[in-house]
């Protein structure tokens, strides 16, 4: 039996890979064989993530401290890999952030910073990453890790930068797409809904949000872990060659109603 999602002796960079979905999908991809370089800006996090993918999977896993706003960080990362695999074949861009309040009171520092981080610096892991490991291989996969919130507004948590980067990430996606696929690179988006994670759990698990699930998303339900996992598997894999350029929701049906 074929498993599509096969992944033996490819090497990925995991973003924002301290905690939360970042490394949820960094284990998804472990658990197919692939080698691991998880980046984020807590080294003893890092070390943690990385003895733990070494033990569940026996991969090989390479933490590196990385600031994802900081080029010679970035390019650090991706010759450090080079150095030590030869090879980048998956890239998940996952950190960011969020400031959350209403528009009239967001300071120019908030926007700048919300831009910086989810949207130059996507772009700045993307790029390094291509130009010296994908391209040169003719062959990559980047997912870049947007929201829900990258494609509609909403009207409990005002974030409008956070809406700006993401909606940012998407179409950068997009450009990112059309412009490197001749070279076998493919470049896509996974725009995640509510995720149960450490940091969300204090507001997902009330009869507050048990209420406006209900309401709002088809599901009625916020997203459990590892419910992430099929959508990064599939666009990492081999298999998905011909899927370039899109935006896959993941968000239990909120942005198709």
């Amino acid at each position: 039996m074929k498993n599509y999602f096969d992944l033996t002796g490819q090497v990925a960079v995991v973003t924002g890979c301290s905690g939360g979905l970042g490394v949820q999908m960094a284990r998804a991809l472990a658990s197919q064989g692939c080698c691991i370089v998880p980046i984020a800006r807590r080294m003893e996090k890092l070390e943690e993530v990385a003895a733990a993918l070494r033990q569940d999977f026996g991969v090989e896993a390479l933490p590196i401290r990385c600031d994802i706003t900081d080029t010679e960080q970035v390019e650090a990362v991706t010759s450090q890999t080079m150095e030590r695999f030869g090879r980048i074949d998956i890239l998940i861009n996952n950190a960011g952030t969020g400031a959350v309040a209403p528009a009239e009171d967001i300071t120019d520092a908030q926007f700048n910073s919300e831009m910086q981080i989810d949207l130059f610096g996507t772009f700045k892991v993307a790029r390094s990453v291509a130009k010296h490991a994908m391209i040169p291989a003719k062959y990559g996969r980047i997912i870049n890790i947007a929201s829900m919130y990258g494609l509609v507004g909403n009207k409990i948590a005002p974030c409008s930068p956070y809406h700006a980067a993401k909606g940012g990430v998407v179409n950068l996606s997009r450009g990112l797409a059309a412009e490197w696929g001749k070279y076998g690179i493919t470049v896509n988006t996974i725009c995640p809904g509510y995720f149960w994670t450490p940091l969300t759990k204090d507001t997902l698990e009330t009869e507050w949000f048990a209420e406006y699930a209900k309401g709002t998303i088809p599901l009625e339900r916020y997203g459990k872990e590892g419910e992430l996992d099929t959508a990064t598997l599939f666009l990492a894999s081999p298999a998905s060659a011909y899927v370039n350029g899109v935006a896959l929701p993941v968000d239990g049906g909120y942005t198709c109603v």
